[in-house]
C-alpha cells in the first residue's frame, strides 16, 4: 500500500526465414528446437510460441487482513491462470508485492495456503515483499521473518523456473523460456541494499544475452492522467541498476495507485518501460485482479488487459452492481498495446547476426529451370550496361540480357545492396521504370533459351524477392510487372477472354496487390490469382506454386486468399522469352517495373509451403 497519497525460406537448403526472434526476428540466446520438444501439451503453455502471456498480480493485501478479508478471489485467480495456461499461453506469473495486510504470521500463512494452488502443479510463479510485507523500516538484511518461513527460497526452490537469490532470501530472480528463447525477471525486495544491487549485476553478467523484467514493489508512481514517474526508490533503483542494465527492458511495481506509465531511456539510448499496477483502491480490495501482457514477437507489440478472473468466475445474471464495473479494466490505463521491435530492442546485448550470402548450389534444388541472382560485384547505384548477360545458375542456359526501352538512360536498370534478409544473394537490380510512355528497362530470356518453350505441365514453383519503394503509390506505376512470358494469348492459341492479355504475367494492381494471370494449357481464357495489397518500402517473397491442377499464391510463406479452384494445368507458351521488370499488353512493352528485385527462380514442379518457412 502507497504511504502518500500521490499516487520459407527461399527454397530447401537456403531459407526464407531468418536468424533471431522465432518466426520473426527475437534476438539473442535462443533455445534448439529440440530443447522444446515434448514442453508443449493439452493444459501446458507452448514455448516456442511467438506468442505468449506474464500474469501480474499486484497488492492482494486485504484480502488477508486480520480477521478480515476473503481468500476466494486470489483462489480463483491462480486457478484461472491454471486453467488459462495452455489456451492464454500464460508462462510465467508475478506477484508485486503487499501479499498481506500486516505482515502477521497468520496472514502469510493463509496466503500461502492460496499459492499450494500453485506448487502442487508447479506453475513457475515468483513473489516478492511488499512494506505490509515486513517491517517497512527495513532493508532486505532485516533477517529472519515470517515472510521468509511461508514465501522464502526454501519454498521457490520446486518452482521450474526458480534459480537463485540473495543470501538473506528476500531477493530471487526467474528465468522462464518463451518464443524460443530465455526471458528472466527479477523479484526484489521492498528496499533492496547496496549488496543486492550488486548480485543483481552479476547476475545479468552472468546471462549477458537475456532479455530482462524487473519486479518490485515501490518504483513508480503516477498521477490521475495515468503518467508514471520515479519515486524516490525508484530513482535509486534506477540510478543503481536500472539505467545502466540495458538488459532490463520492462518494469512492473504495485504499492501506489492509480495504474500508470512512462517510457524512460537507459544509457544505451534504448526504452525502458516502466509500470505501475494496483487495484487494491478498488471493490473488495481489487478482487485480486490481474494484468495479462500478451507478447506478440510476430507482431512485435505487447498487448495489456486487465480482468478479474474472481468475478468471470460468477453467474453474470448473480453479480452486483459493483462487479459489474469490475469485470474488465477497458480505460487507456488499464488496457493498451505497446509496440516494441524486440529485434532492435535487444540489439546492444544480443544482436541477430545477418545471415550471409548462400552458395548458389544450396539453391539449386531438383528441378531448377532458371535461378538468377544479382550478386555481380558491381557497385552499388552502377548502371547494368545495355547487352548485359547474367547467367542463370541452373546451368539450363535460360540467361537475361538487358534491354532499355526507348528514350531511357543507363540508370534505368542499377545494381543494388539492397536485399531481404533471407535472400540467398545480397543484392538485387533496382528497376526505375514506368509508363506512358513506356520508359525504364528490364530483362529478358535469350534467344535460344529452354524457358521459352516450357509448358510445365506437370506444376511448377515461381518465386521472386520484390521491395517496392515508398512512393510507388503517389506515382504511376498500376499493373507494372515483376515476371512475365511474352506474347499474347492469342499468339500460343488462346482466343477466350481478351487474346491481347500476356501469355503470364506476375503484376502489381493499381493498389499494389499481387496478381498471377495465366493462360493456361487446359484453358481457353484466363486464369487469375490475386493478392492483398503490399506494403511499400518493404522486402517481401512471393511464390507462385501450381500441382498440376490449382495454382496457389504465397506471400512470405502464407498461403493467400483468392486461389481459383478451378484446374489450371501448365502454362501456354508462344516459344518466345520470359521479361523481368517489364509489363506488356498485345506484344507491346507498355511499362518497365519500378523498385527492387532480387533473387528470382522457376522450378518445374510444385515445392511444398513447408520450404517457404523452414530455417
Amino acid at each position: 500500500m502507497q504511504q502518500t497519497p500521490n499516487r520459407r525460406r527461399f527454397l530447401q537448403g537456403a531459407g526464407l526465414v531468418g536468424a533471431g526472434l522465432v518466426g520473426a526476428g527475437t534476438a539473442g540466446a535462443l533455445i534448439p528446437d529440440t530443447a522444446l520438444a515434448g514442453q508443449h501439451t493439452g493444459d501446458r503453455p507452448d514455448l516456442g510460441s511467438p506468442r505468449f502471456t506474464l500474469a501480474v498480480i499486484p497488492d492482494t493485501q486485504y484480502l488477508f487482513d486480520a480477521d478480515r478479508g476473503d481468500p476466494a478471489p486470489l483462489t480463483a485467480t491462480l486457478r484461472w491462470i491454471q486453467d488459462h495456461q495452455a489456451e492464454q499461453n500464460i508462462v510465467f506469473t508475478t506477484h508485486l508485492g503487499d501479499i498481506v495486510e500486516n505482515a502477521a504470521a497468520a496472514e502469510l500463512a493463509r496466503a500461502g495456503e492460496v499459492f499450494e494452488i500453485f506448487d502442487r502443479r508447479r506453475t513457475p510463479y515468483s513473489v516478492l515483499a511488499g512494506n505490509h510485507d515486513v517491517d517497512p523500516s527495513t532493508t532486505d538484511q532485516r533477517g529472519p521473518g515470517p515472510y521468509l518461513d511461508v514465501f522464502g527460497p526454501r519454498r521457490l526452490r520446486t518452482s521450474p523456473t526458480y534459480r537463485g537469490g540473495t543470501p538473506d532470501g528476500y531477493n530471487t530472480y526467474h528465468v522462464f523460456t518463451a518464443a524460443g528463447r530465455e526471458w528472466l525477471v527479477f523479484a526484489l525486495d521492498w528496499r533492496p541494499s547496496d549488496g543486492t544491487l550488486g548480485w543483481a549485476k552479476a547476475v545479468l553478467a552472468a546471462h549477458p544475452r537475456t532479455p530482462v523484467i524487473l519486479t518490485t514493489h515501490d518504483l513508480a508512481h503516477a498521477d490521475d492522467t495515468g503518467v508514471a514517474e520515479l519515486s524516490g526508490h525508484g530513482q535509486r533503483l534506477w540510478d543503481g541498476l536500472i539505467k545502466d542494465s540495458d538488459q532490463i527492458f520492462l518494469t512492473l511495481n504495485g504499492h501506489f495507485w492509480p495504474p500508470g506509465r512512462t517510457v524512460l531511456r537507459n544509457n544505451a539510448g534504448r526504452d525502458v518501460h516502466v509500470h505501475i499496477t494496483n487495484y487494491q483502491d478498488r471493490y473488495y480490495g481489487g478482487g485480486a485482479m490481474i494484468r495479462l501482457y500478451h507478447f506478440d514477437l510476430a507482431r512485435n507489440t505487447i498487448d495489456v488487459e486487465t480482468v478479474s478472473p474472481w468475478i468471470l468466475g460468477q453467474q453474470p445474471e448473480r453479480r452486483n452492481a459493483l462487479e459489474q464495473r469490475e469485470v474488465e479494466l477497458t480505460d487507456p490505463a488499464n488496457r493498451f498495446s505497446l509496440a516494441v521491435d524486440f529485434a532492435d530492442r535487444f540489439a546492444g546485448f544480443a544482436p541477430v547476426p545477418p545471415r550471409p550470402p548462400r552458395n548458389p548450389a544450396t539453391v539449386l534444388v531438383d528441378g531448377t529451370v532458371a535461378y538468377w541472382r544479382f550478386d555481380q560485384g558491381r557497385a552499388d547505384g552502377t548502371p547494368v550496361p545495355d547487352g548485359f548477360r547474367i547467367a542463370d545458375l541452373s546451368g539450363r542456359g535460360n540467361h537475361l540480357t538487358r534491354v532499355t526501352l526507348a528514350g531511357s538512360g543507363p540508370d534505368a536498370l542499377r545494381w543494388s545492396t539492397e536485399h531481404h534478409g533471407d535472400q540467398p544473394a545480397h543484392a538485387s537490380l533496382f528497376f526505375d521504370g514506368g509508363k506512358r510512355p513506356a520508359r525504364g528497362a528490364y530483362l529478358r530470356t535469350v534467344d535460344e533459351a529452354p524457358l521459352n518453350a516450357t509448358t510445365f505441365n506437370n506444376g511448377y514453383t515461381i518465386e521472386a524477392f520484390v521491395k517496392l519503394p515508398a512512393d510507388v503509390r503517389a506515382t504511376n506505376h498500376a499493373w507494372m510487372s515483376i515476371l512475365s512470358r511474352f506474347g499474347a494469348g492469342r499468339d500460343a492459341g488462346k482466343t477466350g477472354g481478351d487474346p491481347a492479355e500476356p501469355i503470364a504475367t506476375l503484376s502489381m494492381s493499381d493498389g499494389m496487390a499481387l496478381q498471377w494471370a495465366v493462360f493456361p494449357v487446359n484453358q481457353d481464357g484466363i486464369s487469375t490469382n490475386w493478392g492483398h495489397e503490399m506494403r511499400a518500402d518493404e522486402w517481401f517473397h512471393v511464390a507462385v506454386v501450381n500441382d498440376g491442377r490449382r495454382t496457389t499464391l504465397f506471400v512470405d510463406g502464407a498461403e493467400l486468399l483468392r486461389n481459383p479452384s478451378t484446374p489450371a494445368r501448365g502454362l501456354a507458351s508462344s516459344r518466345e522469352p520470359w521479361f523481368v521488370g517489364a509489363y506488356h499488353y498485345d506484344r507491346i512493352v507498355e511499362q518497365g517495373f519500378y523498385g527492387w528485385i532480387g533473387d528470382l527462380r522457376i522450378v518445374d514442379r510444385p515445392l511444398p509451403v513447408s520450404r517457404f518457412l523452414r530455417a
